[in-house]
């Protein structure tokens, strides 16, 4: 269902106001108002304003109704005070940003901007005035609302109120019928649907009414004691699961919910439930939020799910009423739902990190945008399974522009050899001043060979970067704890195999040498090939939420022209990381 919206038109003159006008005229005599009232109204309804309004009005609500044009976004006021923040935070700003600074502090601009969001969020249907503080309290005060019923759904939730017995709205949906109209707020009391009282009668009586209901439909409420705020939010999370209502048992509403696919952005528009939060995808034309389980409740659902892998007897999560249609219930809290959903705690071990890595459960982070700066680049890392490639990609990579493309010299307490150069080859470092380093955590990633320390220090990734290079590392997968942070911002490209039939096929077809025996040069065998499709399913279950980037390693030359691409946007094009990153 949605507001009854006026049609557009192009004529000068608005033939409603002109109708107000002509019945005016005619019944003026009857109107038990003064000569100068009449006047005033005469005056106002023939002003060139008003119709200029009303047509800018119907032209909005025609376009929208089209489908033609819609907003790229409805919080460009949030995007403006972002913008001047950044601004102001520059030591020195060139005069560019100081005109854009000063540009965008103009009433005018603010002006179009608040307009913009204004009509983005449809927010311009008619508001009822707040109740007057001395209203008579013993005198019930209701608001009648009148929406036509259509294909969109009403966007607001009912449900029986436990103290009272009476049918209240349990939530309303941002960006919705019932939103938009700003009629329709959470706790106000169903008295009738289309003059039929509702006393005493269950939610899904309620939903009969609506759905024989045909074209107008009438609500008789009673508005809530307090108004709670529905300011959207401006978070902004990526999904780490896939999600279905339809066969979500738990929510509250299956047509309220949103789906989504793992990696998509969501815009968190509202957290008011501790178990079920409004969003909407990022970009998406539909400005009607939906319902998504909370980070919380999902954090439980995946406990439960584990915790039910090794039991016998499964138990339920949370109990459900039925399921409405265009108006749905609230599910009761179960005990299971009492309380707010705990997760495993567990101590952290360096000797069992992988086990450590695996009770984390990625369900949303929260991202915003990090954009390019110029002379700053993020590191490219690649990360995959022993053999799939990762060095000839690096190699192949930072032979396009050796003087762009630099990686890390490595450390090693071993002594030099003849021909070796210190700092070119290899920093020689005692075994003690290594051993100190890495207790300090001055390593992302370090390891023993034949009796002497190998590593990789965070100070030579930063000095690439701070020497305006791109630094290309492709560590063990276990490094990204300490590389994926504020400082360093990695962007982090998986290099996943392909089948493991495929894997033999385009290997064996050009003759690729194992790197798992670096004494002899041969082909890989069957077991290694086993072993690289193992290494990845690890990998792929402990750290696939950490990933930016994927790529199938089947054809090399392929898998070089992606990364190339993948590149090259990193140091062009705005993109999503976690939020902590910009703040």
């Amino acid at each position: 269902m949605s507001e009854v919206m006026a049609n557009g038109t192009n004529s000068k003159r608005d033939p409603v106001l002109s109708r107000l006008l002509t019945s005016l005229k005619t019944s003026g005599e009857s109107i038990p108002s003064t000569e100068e009232d009449i006047g005033f109204l005469s005056d106002l309804l023939q002003s060139k304003e008003l119709h200029a309004l009303v047509n800018v009005h119907n032209k909005i609500i025609s376009n929208g109704a089209s489908g033609k044009f819609f907003p790229m976004l409805s919080t460009s006021m949030h995007v403006m005070v972002d913008v001047l923040e950044e601004l102001a935070s520059i030591p020195q700003a060139s005069d560019d940003c100081k005109e854009l600074f000063y540009l965008l502090q103009k009433p005018n601009i603010q002006g179009v901007l608040c307009a913009h969001d204004a009509v983005a969020q449809k927010d311009y249907y008619p508001h009822l005035p707040e109740i007057p503080p001395d209203a008579d309290e013993e005198e019930e005060t209701v608001k009648i609302v009148q929406l036509v019923k259509s294909n969109e759904p009403l966007g607001a939730t009912i449900k029986t109120d436990e103290s009272t017995g009476k049918i209240i709205i349990a939530r309303v949906m941002h960006g919705g019928a019932a939103d938009r109209s700003g009629l329709i707020h959470v706790g106000d009391e169903v008295v009738e649907v289309n003059n039929i009282n509702v006393e005493g009668k269950t939610p899904n009586d309620v939903l009969s009414i609506l759905q024989n209901s045909e074209g107008t439909i009438t609500f008789k409420l009673v508005p809530a004691d307090g108004r709670l705020n529905q300011r959207e939010s401006k978070v902004r999370v990526r999904a780490h699961f896939n999600y279905n209502a339809e066969t979500d048992p738990y929510i509250p509403c299956k047509e309220a919910g949103l789906d989504f696919e793992k990696g998509d952005i969501l815009h968190i528009v509202s957290q008011d439930d501790a178990y079920w939060w409004q969003a909407r995808k990022e970009g998406d034309r539909n400005m009607r939020a939906g319902l998504i389980p909370s980070r919380a409740l999902q954090e439980r659902r995946i406990v439960h799910e584990r915790s039910q892998a090794n039991s016998d007897e499964p138990e339920p999560l949370c109990s459900v009423s039925p399921i409405l249609g265009l108006s749905c219930n609230q599910s009761p809290k179960s005990p299971h739902c009492a309380s707010a959903p705990k997760t495993k705690k567990i101590m952290y071990d360096t000797a069992e990190n992988d086990d450590f890595d695996r009770e984390q459960i990625a369900t949303y982070e929260e991202v915003a945008k990090l954009y390019p700066r110029p002379g700053i680049y993020r590191p490219i890392v690649l990360i995959g399974a022993p053999g799939i490639g990762r060095n000839e990609l690096k190699r192949r990579l930072i032979d396009t522009n050796p003087m762009k493309y630099k990686t890390p010299i490595p450390f090693t307490s071993r002594p030099i050899r003849p021909g070796e150069v210190e700092g070119k080859d290899y920093f020689f470092v005692s075994r003690e001043k290594m051993e100190e380093d890495i207790e300090a955590n001055k390593f992302i990633e370090f390891g023993e060979y034949k009796g002497n320390l190998y590593g990789t220090s965070t100070e030579s990734v930063k000095a690439i970067i701070n020497s305006s290079h791109v630094c290309i590392l492709n560590p063990h997968y276990q490094a990204l704890k300490i590389l994926r942070n504020p400082d360093l911002k990695p962007y982090i490209i998986y290099i996943k195999p392909p089948s493991l039939e495929e894997l033999k096929e385009t290997r064996n077809a050009v003759h690729a040498r194992s790197t798992f025996d670096v004494n002899n040069s041969r082909g890989f065998t069957d077991e290694e090939f086993n072993d690289i499709i193992k290494s990845a399913q690890r990998i792929e279950f402990l750290y696939d939420h950490l990933f930016d980037d994927r790529i199938v390693n089947a054809d090399l030359a392929v898998a070089f022209s992606e990364i190339l691409q993948i590149v090259s946007r990193v140091e062009t094009e705005p993109l999503w990381v976690p939020a902590s990153w910009v703040q």
